[in-house]
């Protein structure tokens, strides 16, 4: 048997890290699409993606014109555009809350 990139496993078996990239990437593909379609989560999504470079090549320029376009609906977007893939922007705004007290 051989793993996703062609090299032959000795028991047959995927490594766990080939798996996980796939799946990785192929999430990246799937909010991708949701993005185009206006989606504005997926949007922000898009642009933590490119801009941490997870499941896509890291691309800061492509992060931006991605929040860029989500913030044009919900201004907050900027307090998350530096965050890890999913950390949304009512997690940034109840981090500012505890701050605040």
């Amino acid at each position: 048997m051989e793993s996703s990139s062609g090299r032959p496993t000795s028991n047959g078996r995927v490594p766990l890290s080939e798996v996980v990239a796939d799946c990785v990437k192929r999430w990246f593909k799937d909010t991708l699409k949701e993005a185009k379609g206006g989606d504005i989560n997926m949007q922000v999504l898009v642009g933590q993606m490119y801009c941490t470079g997870y499941g896509v090549p890291k691309d800061a320029q492509k992060g931006r014109i991605w929040l860029t376009k989500a913030s044009r609906v919900r201004s907050s977007v900027w307090k998350v555009g530096d965050k890890r893939p999913g950390y949304n922007a009512s997690d940034s705004d109840s981090d500012d809350l505890e701050e605040d007290s």
